[in-house]
């Protein structure tokens, strides 16, 4: 299972495509995550005698499908996250939301403010007390018969921006009860995928370029092919 997720690795990095439903990293739940997963899976697969070093770099949502970088060494880590704060991964979603009447590509500029008691961002529209700017810009790619699939490229990286953020602007993401979906689905999980990676390789310093498949036994993704 564990080998059919690997999308990328070397002696540095490790970027798997997430399933929905999988934790990238433990919490309170004590559900196994992404990370013990993996160093489960090197330890066999590379028989090794101790402890297997791996870090996150990021994080997406639980609900949420796609790419997320594992560091294999603490250099490639202290890196990958100086890139990440400094925005040099660029980060592409794909995400299928209610059909509504919107401009075909638009650059979204929120201010959102994390609300820890319900773990929901709230969302403004000008400068806000404790709020932080939160900016997106969507393409659609698809119309399908019910929803429409955008291509989103971030800018900032808040919680739960995109959904927040496509909510408020009235196409709330297919299956995000929490954001305003009038439904959930049967598998708890949303229609957002973390769909490419780009970034400067922190060792090699080779450009890459990753692409993760969309969710098999979906036919929502699979119109959107």
């Amino acid at each position: 299972m564990m080998k059919e997720q690997i999308v990328f690795e070397d002696n540095h990095l490790i970027v798997i495509n997430k399933n929905v439903g999988q934790l990238v990293q433990g919490d309170k739940t004590g559900d196994e995550s992404l990370l013990d997963s993996i160093k489960n899976y090197i330890k066999i697969r590379d028989q090794k005698p101790g402890n297997v070093f791996l870090g996150l770099v990021h994080r997406i949502d639980r609900p949420t499908s796609g790419l997320v970088i594992y560091a294999k060494t603490s250099k490639a880590l202290s890196r990958l996250t100086q890139m990440i704060k400094n925005r040099e991964i660029k980060k592409t979603y794909w995400a299928v939301v209610a059909k509504n009447d919107i401009a075909q590509s638009q650059r979204l500029v929120h201010y959102l403010k994390k609300n820890e008691k319900n773990n929901k961002a709230s969302v403004f529209t000008k400068v806000t007390d404790g709020a932080k700017e939160a900016i997106l810009t969507y393409t659609i790619l698809k119309t399908l018969d019910r929803y429409l699939l955008l291509e989103i490229d971030l800018e900032t990286g808040r919680h739960h921006q995109i959904r927040a953020q496509l909510s408020k602007h009235g196409v709330p993401i297919k299956g995000d009860l929490k954001y305003g979906s009038p439904r959930s689905n049967t598998d708890g999980g949303i229609h957002l995928h973390a769909r490419k990676l780009e970034f400067i390789h922190p060792v090699t310093k080779e450009n890459i370029e990753i692409i993760a498949p969309l969710p098999k036994g979906d036919a929502i993704w699979a119109a959107c092919e």
